[in-house]
């Protein structure tokens, strides 16, 4: 399912951003994109992943900003500084030059060293604030499954109402069949043994038949529905309803001999698309 979470955290030492991420994806595809000083954490930040997350390609970055007062303290190194101090003592004393000034000693390479930040405190903020997004996160596409369970249940509804249309309207069309098959014959002039137009009738009706299709078309949409109120994962489940649903109304329009079956088959079919489309988006 797609989706969309940012959360953030400003401190003393800067701010960090978590955004995530997520488009349809058969399977979980987690894509964390971390700096440099936080690869630490991966491996810990993908298990967290994976147990919230079931389905879909999902990008999860941290941004780390640091505060310009918050910048890293600078310290003298002393032992460098006794060393350059030395070496320019004898320099001057041979070379008769006057002693650099402060300012220039301290551009000189390793004299002044910037001491690296506590990582530990950011380190620990970044798993946190990762919990938080990941919370947002799914709060946001369960909002969105709710806008899809009704969707999908209204279609289903609709197409619960076409299957009893079926059902109503296929004796009527075995019937239609029947007096089509008399009238032609009477048109023909041909004169039918009521022995043979029977035969014919039972294996028409054979054909025609289609209880089993309705009966699977029913219990399909009464799987559909309930799953959809599973709370776990269901996507994959409902993929293969869709097909199921999908193979049985183009049996039943492939039976179908009469222009009112057919378009009531026809309707199934967009609808089962409209619904299969959708499918796409829940994990």
């Amino acid at each position: 399912m797609t989706g969309f979470a940012r959360v953030e955290q400003q401190a003393a030492w800067g701010r960090l951003v978590w955004e995530l991420r997520a488009v349809n994806h058969r399977y979980l595809d987690l894509q964390l994109r971390l700096p440099e000083e936080f690869r630490v954490l991966e491996n810990g930040l993908r298990q967290r992943g994976m147990k919230a997350l079931a389905r879909g390609k999902v990008e999860a970055a941290l941004k780390y900003q640091l505060e310009r007062g918050g910048a890293a303290p600078m310290t003298v190194d002393a032992g460098r500084l006794r060393e350059l101090a030395g070496v320019l003592g004898d320099v001057a004393e041979t070379t008769e030059t006057s002693m650099p000034s402060a300012l220039e000693v301290l551009s000189w390479p390793g004299v002044l060293r910037e001491d690296p930040p506590d990582l530990e405190p950011l380190i620990a903020a970044a798993g946190t604030l990762f919990d938080a997004a990941l919370k947002d996160f799914n709060q946001t596409r369960e909002r969105e499954g709710s806008k899809l369970q009704d969707f999908l249940e209204a279609r289903i509804t609709t197409m619960e109402v076409l299957v009893e249309q079926v059902r109503e309207r296929a004796p009527q069309a075995r019937d239609a069949w029947l007096q089509r098959m008399r009238d032609r014959c009477s048109d023909l002039g041909v004169e039918v043994e009521p022995a043979r137009l029977a035969q014919e009738v039972v294996l028409a009706s054979q054909r025609l038949d289609v209880d089993e299709e309705l009966s699977r078309l029913a219990a399909h949409l009464v799987e559909v529905r309930a799953v959809l109120r599973r709370k776990e994962a269901v996507g994959r489940r409902l993929d293969f309803l869709m097909q199921e649903l999908n193979r049985e109304a183009n049996t039943l329009s492939s039976k179908s001999q009469d222009e009112e079956m057919t378009r009531y088959a026809v309707d199934m079919k967009v609808l089962i698309e409209q619904m299969r489309e959708q499918v796409q988006n829940i994990e």
